[in-house]
């Protein structure tokens, strides 16, 4: 399957499918923004104009094997709408890109066993997973960085930071961009993976850090008498792929 279309071509899905250009896929890529069409196209994806909560018809963008979702819309209704479209098409696969906020601050490690809280994702992930026209892999990645998303940057303006004890899920875009090659080369499907480094240091320390790093002053911290946290396990994942995260130290950003 050599054919790949990427719904969001934003700050994750456009460097992905550069990557994916590059290694000899075809690729499609949607965009919301007029503007960008010719950025992407400038990069050789074929690019077209999307935006789901329109409930247009996508023919010629879902002519593809796979289709990788990156878009945060939350609209329960134009992805029902789009399923339907997706079962006459020639999608074969789906990678649905999530999140962990799905689960609750149980204050204990996390994994993909644990319940979810009921909200419109965990919604359209079940639309998605129960699907048998297609085949499709959930794949919740924990707090995003890395170019031009620097946790440093966050927090402006005098805004606390909250839950300092708590602790930090994040993941670098390599490691998001370098765990989906791994899924399409190792034909990942029908599972439910989260993705988030392995490191876990307090906010407290993370933020400080990030901070510090950009030559910003030390951070405020909410002091929270109640200690509300999760512990995201990627364990799953680096079994079933047997991947090594490129970024696993969170303190060397």
């Amino acid at each position: 399957m050599k054919n790949i279309s990427i719904l969001g071509c934003g700050w994750l899905g456009k460097p992905l499918a550069v990557s994916l250009l590059e290694e000899g896929y075809s690729v499609k890529g949607s965009t919301t923004s007029e503007e960008k069409l010719s950025q992407l196209e400038s990069l050789g994806i074929e690019s077209y104009l999307i935006n789901i909560d329109d409930f247009e018809a996508y023919d010629a963008f879902l002519h593809t094997d796979i289709l990788i979702i990156a878009i945060t819309s939350k609209n329960i209704n134009a992805f029902e709408s789009l399923i339907q479209q997706i079962e006459v098409s020639s999608v074969q696969k789906v990678i649905f890109i999530s999140s962990t906020s799905v689960y609750p601050n149980t204050n204990t490690v996390v994994t993909e066993d644990n319940e979810t809280v009921q909200k419109p994702l965990t919604e359209i992930e079940e639309l998605f997973r129960s699907n048998t026209c297609f085949e499709t892999t959930i794949l919740r990645f924990a707090g995003l960085f890395g170019p031009n998303r620097h946790p440093g940057s966050w927090f402006q303006g005098g805004r606390l930071i909250p839950q300092p004890e708590g602790f930090v899920n994040m993941i670098h875009q390599e490691d998001c961009i370098e765990i989906i090659h791994e899924m399409i080369n190792q034909n990942c499907w029908n599972t439910t993976l989260n993705a988030c480094s392995n490191h876990h240091p307090t906010r407290r320390e993370f933020y400080t850090n990030a901070k510090l790093s950009l030559g910003f002053d030390v951070p405020i911290f909410e002091e929270n008498t109640e200690l509300k946290y999760k512990i995201i396990s990627s364990k799953k994942l680096q079994e079933v792929l047997g991947y090594e995260f490129i970024h696993d130290d969170l303190l060397s950003i």
